[in-house]
């Protein structure tokens, strides 16, 4: 007698949706059971499809800028330099960071082009590693090792190929390895984190706005330490080069055109979706003041209301974002902190609409990489104007930015992390964090 298969709901198709589902647990549990040979994998397959064609073509372009202009540190003409690839489009590409970052860069000039290129692509890889390791310890201190050890590394398999992590690693840029600094020292006593900190704005200015991240939090002593280290590396430089360190000071700092042109849709900082979408660079004009204000407010609000409640990661990424927002020139690889805002919206306890809606948008545009795309449309980086679809996809980093400060300043009725608010706004000089937290005094 032949035996009766019982069929789920729904017959084959609701046989094929439990197959499915059982090979999606299937996947999830080796994940789970092997994050280390993920990450490797996803490491890998970034190496050969970025580190080698970079040894082949003109790729690493930023990382050949810093090797080859270093030695004009010496000759006075660093601001001069600029290095010319092939390409009828190729736009010269000069040095745009301060003296003290051409005194770390020397070093790099006498090491074979494959070893340099190879060192500084797998340090990237590990420096992503490190920024999330900080950003989910600042999420949840108190989370297991096991547990955390698991999510930094299959985060970071994933995190690798976002747009701004995978455009740093192709252009050989150093945005990964000063966020992770970053990271670093600010879970650090205050010695240690204004030396982090201060390095970091030593070698790109943008970096020094994390000194609003310590006052928010009232640690005067980390924001002094910050700004000593900081003019520390300015006399440095200066002691090193006084001729290239008073070009850059006195006259280079203040010229964004410099770096490129402010209209290319690589710029995604407000002046640059501003200048596209306006046909001219808007400059330091009314129309970017009544843009840039309401933004800047939004910022500080979001930083204050998050360092009230005791939410570390996201008063960070409130400083990060504005200070990305505000400045002149932040490429679409300047944008490493996006990784940042996605682990807090993805951690944060209490789900909002304002979060959920930050959250899916940063996939959609750190997964689809629409500014590849748009500069494939883009015939000329020194056309500013656009057709008005086009500008309006142009400002992707920056409405998911403001959308995440949106979602930062949202009323969350509680603290920002479920646990007693560890950084409430202190009366007194010294205050002691979570217990499964780093000391930050």
């Amino acid at each position: 007698m032949s035996r009766a298969v019982r069929l789920p709901p729904g017959g084959a198709g609701g046989v094929r949706a439990t197959s499915g589902r059982r090979r999606a647990h299937a996947l999830r549990g080796l994940f789970a059971r092997r994050p280390g040979p993920v990450l490797l994998l996803s490491a890998t397959a970034l190496l050969l499809l970025v580190w080698i064609p970079a040894c082949l073509r003109t790729g690493l372009i930023d990382l050949r800028v810093y090797r080859a202009a270093a030695p004009h540190l010496a000759t006075g003409d660093l601001y001069a330099f600029r290095l010319r690839l092939p390409g009828p489009h190729m736009f010269p590409l000069p040095f745009t960071y301060p003296p003290f970052a051409a005194l770390l860069f020397l070093p790099l000039g006498p090491v074979a082009w494959p070893v340099v290129s190879g060192v500084w692509t797998a340090a990237s890889v590990g420096a992503l590693c490190v920024l999330v390791h900080c950003c989910l310890r600042l999420a949840d201190p108190a989370a297991p090792h096991a547990l955390h050890r698991r999510r930094v590394l299959l985060w970071s398999a994933a995190l690798l190929w976002t747009e701004p992590a995978a455009v740093t690693c192709a252009f050989g840029q150093i945005n990964l390895l000063l966020a992770a600094l970053v990271g670093h020292a600010v879970r650090r006593r205050a010695a240690a984190a204004g030396l982090g900190v201060g390095l970091a704005a030593g070698v790109k200015l943008v970096p020094a706005v994390t000194g609003l991240y310590f006052l928010a939090h009232r640690r005067w002593a980390a924001a002094g330490w910050t700004a000593a280290v900081f003019l520390a590396t300015v006399a440095a430089g200066w002691w090193a080069a006084p001729r290239a360190a008073a070009e850059f000071w006195l006259h280079a700092v203040g010229e964004a055109g410099r770096v490129g042109p402010v209209g290319s849709v690589l710029n995604q900082s407000l002046r640059g979706a501003l200048s596209r979408t306006l046909g001219h660079d808007v400059g330091w004009s009314a129309a970017w003041w009544a843009v840039a204000v309401p933004v800047a407010s939004a910022g500080l609000a979001a930083m204050v209301r998050t360092a009230r409640r005791g939410d570390r990661l996201g008063a960070l990424v409130a400083v990060q974002f504005t200070g990305l927002l505000l400045c002149p020139v932040s490429w679409c690889h300047h944008w490493v902190w996006a990784l940042a805002a996605v682990l807090w919206l993805a951690y944060t306890p209490r789900r909002t609409r304002p979060r959920t809606v930050a959250l899916l948008a940063w996939c959609v545009v750190l997964a689809g990489y629409p500014i590849h795309w748009l500069e494939l449309a883009q015939p000329d980086i020194a056309v500013f104007g656009r057709p008005w679809y086009l500008a309006a996809l142009g400002w992707c980093y920056p409405v998911c930015a403001v959308l995440t400060l949106v979602a930062l300043c949202a009323r969350t009725g509680g603290d920002g992390g479920g646990r007693p608010p560890a950084t409430a706004w202190p009366t007194t000089g010294r205050y002691r964090l979570h217990p499964a937290s780093d000391t930050e005094r």
